[in-house]
Formats: C-alpha cells, structure tokens, sequence
C-alpha cells in the first residue's frame, strides 16, 4: 500500500545517510520502525493494581467513624512516627 508521510528534513536525511551505509532503502528502515512500535505495543500489558490487602473484617470496632489523623496515628503507634 502506498501512503504519503511527512517527517522532518533533517530526519529524513538522517535515514537516508543510515540506509546508504546499511545498504537497504528508507522504506525498509521505516517498516522495520513500524514493525517494532507495533510489536512493542502487543508486548506492553497495561498497568493492573495488584490486590494488597488484608485479611480480616475492615476496622476496628474503636476506630469506626475515626478521622485519618487518628487512624494514622495509631498504626504508627511505638514506631517512632
């Protein structure tokens, strides 16, 4: 398929120099960048929060309708915080 692209003057000559000494053409360097987006892009997975959480049944009893202040305050109870 032919398609028209636009892409700096400087890089193109940058890719022209690149082919001439590589002895391939601009068009083979740019299927082989597209090839690697592409393949890079099926290999990345998206970023999936794994669980961290705790067994047990949520807050304390004591702690019920506790301001953050409080909370933190007592988890970093006798850890010097």
């Amino acid at each position: 398929m032919k398609t028209t692209v636009e892409v700096p003057d400087s890089l193109l000559e940058q890719a022209r120099r690149l082919a001439s000494k590589e002895r391939t053409t601009v068009r083979a360097l740019v299927e082989e960048g597209l090839r690697r987006v592409v393949a890079d892009h099926k290999r990345a997975r998206p970023f999936k929060l794994r669980k961290v959480s705790f067994k047990g049944n949520g807050l304390q009893p004591q702690m019920a309708g506790a301001a953050w202040q409080q909370i933190r305050d007592a988890a970093y109870q006798g850890r010097g915080a």
